[in-house]
């Protein structure tokens, strides 16, 4: 086998075990389950479900309001009716300070969570907070792009191991695909920021004009301070970024020189 292909072949491998680690796994099993918990169907909860929730929330942020006895357990979260999110990795992270919210109880604001396929954090407060100037909820935005990402994601997991398999020309262009995630969430995110403050409604009990959220760093709305920065998620989609590129230059650096002998 030809060195670039096997470097191809490594950097890939490395890629598509971290997107589905982070990402994918996490999807597939703890699809749905949080529409059957909001269904009261809790019986339906799968045991597998149940397991990876409780792997990938360990250390993660849970709201003030739950049970310390009920963290990183999905069925005491459930029997206590905490606020529950996503199983996968977040990918950015957004925190809102506002002066009836203590420091003491919310050191750094009132955090949420952005994953591929929902939301974690306090959510319910930070929708509370939306309602106050206007703004829809949060589920509003990025429906489609959460119902179809599940699927996106395991096509993708599957094109890459597919360019692990077979050494075809075309096929090394799948990989240019989880080199755009970065700039594809930081896009779509961009977006869903723009149309939500663009969007406000009359209903809001403080007027405030239409604006741009902030989507890095540290930004001003009204009297609410708000923070904005990438989560561990965002990290590793850069990560799988560099590894897919090096995969991808690597087997067409293959493919050419195979060729020329």
């Amino acid at each position: 086998m030809h060195k670039s292909l096997k470097k191809a072949n490594i950097f890939a491998t490395i890629a598509v075990v971290l997107l589905s680690v982070s990402f994918t796994l996490p999807m597939i099993t703890f699809h749905s389950t949080l529409n059957k918990i909001h269904d009261n169907k809790i019986d339906e909860v799968s045991s597998i479900a149940k397991t990876t929730w409780n792997i990938y929330n360990q250390g993660r942020y849970k709201s003030i309001a739950t049970d310390k006895k009920a963290h990183n357990n999905l069925d005491k979260m459930i029997s206590t009716q905490s606020e529950i999110g996503v199983a996968s990795l977040p990918i950015w992270a957004v925190s809102l300070e506002a002066p009836n919210y203590p420091k003491e109880a919310f050191p750094k604001g009132i955090p949420v969570f952005f994953h591929f396929d929902g939301f974690s954090g306090e959510v319910h407060e930070m929708n509370t907070i939306n309602h106050y100037v206007g703004m829809d909820p949060m589920w509003v935005g990025g429906i489609i792009e959460r119902e179809i990402g599940i699927y996106a994601l395991l096509t993708l997991t599957l094109g890459m191991i597919f360019f692990i398999l077979y050494n075809n020309k075309i096929l090394s262009y799948i990989m240019l695909v989880p080199a755009s995630l970065p700039v594809l969430f930081i896009a779509d995110f961009s977006y869903w920021l723009y149309w939500f403050g663009h969007n406000l409604h009359d209903w809001g009990a403080f007027k405030i004009k239409p604006f741009m959220p902030t989507v890095f760093g540290n930004g001003k709305i009204a009297q609410f301070t708000t923070h904005s920065y990438p989560a561990i998620g965002f990290y590793i989609l850069i990560v799988i970024s560099l590894f897919s590129l090096l995969a991808y230059f690597s087997k067409q650096k293959a493919i050419k020189e195979t060729a020329v002998r």
